[in-house]
């Protein structure tokens, strides 16, 4: 994590964002940017949640549909909707998502555990839970958005 050490505490800065009514953060570290939507060039047996794939300045880049992943209904992308560019076991991905939504700088105290009554899929992404306010966001392990040989395939 992006991590910046004060008199006493680690912090960490995180962008988080929307999908659907719930939100989301990952470790600004590996966000490369954000994008609005581009329409995508669908690739033939990709896994259903790899929306397709776009020309990022001359490279291929595959874009996820996050809410999919994660098992959510599919995004209906529109002119709102954004791109979070991101570095993914070594290769750039971008997550189709509805918005982000705020930059945040918590400590390692903040984050909670993810509740064992959570499903296994849940806790292959979600590697903790902060509760600011009456919010509560999870923190994503990109790591897990793609399996090692999807990634290689994208």
């Amino acid at each position: 994590m992006s991590e910046v050490k004060n008199a006493d505490a680690i912090t960490h800065e995180l962008i988080a964002f929307r999908v659907g009514a719930q939100e989301f953060c990952v470790n600004i570290m590996a966000v490369c940017e954000i994008r609005g939507w581009t329409e995508a060039t669908v690739l033939p047996q990709a896994p259903r949640y790899v929306r397709g794939v776009i020309n990022l300045r001359g490279a291929v880049l595959p874009i996820v549909d996050f809410a999919m992943r994660l098992g959510l209904p599919s995004t209906e992308p529109t002119a709102r909707h954004v791109v979070i560019v991101t570095q993914i076991n070594h290769q750039q991905v971008g997550l189709l998502v509805d918005a982000v939504s705020d930059i945040l700088t918590i400590n390692d105290e903040s984050i909670q555990p993810t509740p064992d009554i959570a499903s296994e899929l849940v806790k292959e992404f979600v590697q903790g839970l902060l509760p600011i306010d009456s919010r509560m966001i999870s923190l994503i392990s990109l790591a897990n958005v793609l399996q090692t040989e999807e990634v290689l395939a994208a």
